[in-house]
């Protein structure tokens, strides 16, 4: 069966990898991003919305238009995300942690709210949320952030339980530090937050993983591509880190 995937934050970065992905399987895909230049350059094969996912009630209709499309959901993939302000506690701003939490959590609860009725109807369905290392550790400066996915990770383990009886799966992928232009922006603002140059910072991300190195855009699709599948129709409640195996936190 030709799987319906519904992917936000999906016309770049990460988003992008993991539709391009799931359209040479053979699946429809339907994303929606910010930025409304990328959505013009997407695959033919990808259909996409521009949409705030802060603004629940486009989000909503994005939501709607692809069920109405598509005519149910096989997949959701929630890969908005932010980084936050990186700034020490005493630093914060009220308005940018909400806005984090609005991005990084708030959109997550508002999609799997509109797909759930639907995926029970079908009996079927896999949920994949984004949450990250930094939802399984303390993020020094990273505390907006890291919150929202600590956040991602109860959420997920929570609609688990309420969905499993309906056959649907629901799993937290999370992802270390993975390579691309929004991983150079958070190692930018984080170095200016410590004080230090961003190579600093890219060598503490790396030395506290085994394998040395940030993930690769790929992997993280290929997570997805698999918890969708058949070969993981056991695997729910999960938070499965995509990380070289964290050690150690990086250093401050």
């Amino acid at each position: 069966m030709t799987q319906r995937v519904f992917i936000t934050a999906g016309a770049g970065g990460i988003g992008k990898v993991i539709a391009e992905t799931y359209v040479a399987q053979g699946a429809k895909v339907f994303v929606c991003d910010q930025d409304n230049t990328a959505i013009g350059n997407l695959d033919q094969a990808i259909t996409g919305t521009c949409v705030d996912v802060t603004d629940e009630d486009a989000l909503n209709a994005w939501l709607q238009a692809g069920l109405s499309q598509f005519g149910g959901c096989d997949v959701l993939i929630n890969n908005a995300g932010i980084a936050g302000q990186a700034d020490p506690v005493e630093a914060l701003d009220l308005a940018q942690w909400k806005h984090c939490l609005a991005v990084n959590l708030d959109a997550q609860m508002i999609t799997c709210r509109a797909v759930a009725p639907v995926m029970k109807q079908q009996k079927a369905g896999a949920i994949i949320n984004l949450s990250s290392t930094s939802g399984l550790f303390g993020a020094p400066f990273r505390a907006p952030y890291a919150a929202a996915k600590w956040a991602v990770v109860g959420f997920t383990k929570t609609i688990a339980t309420e969905l499993g009886p309906h056959g649907i799966r629901c799993n937290a992928i999370c992802p270390g530090a993975v390579s691309g232009d929004r991983m150079d922006r958070v190692l930018a603002a984080e170095a200016q937050a410590r004080g230090v140059t961003a190579k600093d910072v890219y060598a503490d991300y790396t030395s506290g993983s085994s394998l040395r190195r940030f993930a690769e855009p790929q992997e993280i699709a290929q997570l997805c591509l698999y918890l969708s599948s058949d070969a993981a129709k056991f695997i729910s409640g999960q938070a499965i880190a995509v990380d070289g195996n964290t050690e150690t936190y990086h250093s401050v």
